[in-house]
């Protein structure tokens, strides 16, 4: 009997390649075998922040996976979304929940062949973390926010710590309107294991 997949198979990814063959084989079984069992509730979280900042517009979910940011967005708001991940297996899964005005495939690392200032809200949930990407992606997520609109990520806080976060928002501050940056859980209540408290930053950047 195969291992069934689980957070720390995620962590452990070191490649794009890693993240496509991963995702393929979880896309179907996600949502139950890890949101709902871990009491995930990093979506919500992001949602909402973009929602105290933007109620309306366009917004892009960047790493979007099987669609949960996009879902708790469509809840709190009315606007008109559109996802990218690298994993078309993902997409796929969030494309049947009829929340996203446009889903396509992209690299976040390498470009996501979008226009610049493309979008009002620029969000991603549960993305910058281990083994996944890093702060060297934030430009990109910059390109393609228009100005006077907003970028809105979690970062793993080990992860912040680890990768030289603070380096890259430092960098990124003279030239945006305002940084802020909260903490907030991964997981709710019922969370139980290793991750069970594992914790994010919700970094705002208005542009």
């Amino acid at each position: 009997m195969s291992k069934k997949i689980d957070l720390d198979d995620a962590y452990n990814i070191q490649t794009p390649a890693d993240n496509v063959k991963l995702y393929a084989k979880w896309a179907a079984s996600y949502d139950v075998d890890f949101a709902k069992s871990t009491d995930y509730i990093l979506p919500q979280q992001v949602a909402q922040v973009v929602h105290d900042f933007s109620a309306t517009g366009t917004v892009l979910d960047v790493g979007a996976g099987t669609g949960l940011l996009g879902q708790a967005l469509y809840k709190l708001g009315s606007y008109d979304i559109d996802a990218t991940d690298i994993s078309p297996e993902m997409l796929q899964t969030a494309q049947r929940k009829n929340i996203y005005r446009r889903l396509f495939i992209s690299d976040v690392t390498k470009g996501m062949g979008v226009g610049n200032k493309t979008y009002d809200v620029t969000a991603s949930s549960g993305t910058f973390t281990h083994g996944h990407v890093g702060p060297e992606a934030i430009a990109e997520l910059l390109r393609v926010t228009k100005d006077g609109g907003t970028v809105v990520i979690s970062v793993n806080t080990a992860f912040w710590h680890k990768n030289g976060f603070e380096a890259a928002i430092n960098e990124i501050s003279p030239h945006v309107r305002s940084i802020e940056i909260r903490p907030v859980a991964i997981y709710g209540a019922a969370a139980t294991g290793a991750h069970a408290r594992d914790e994010a930053f919700i970094v705002i950047i208005q542009t």
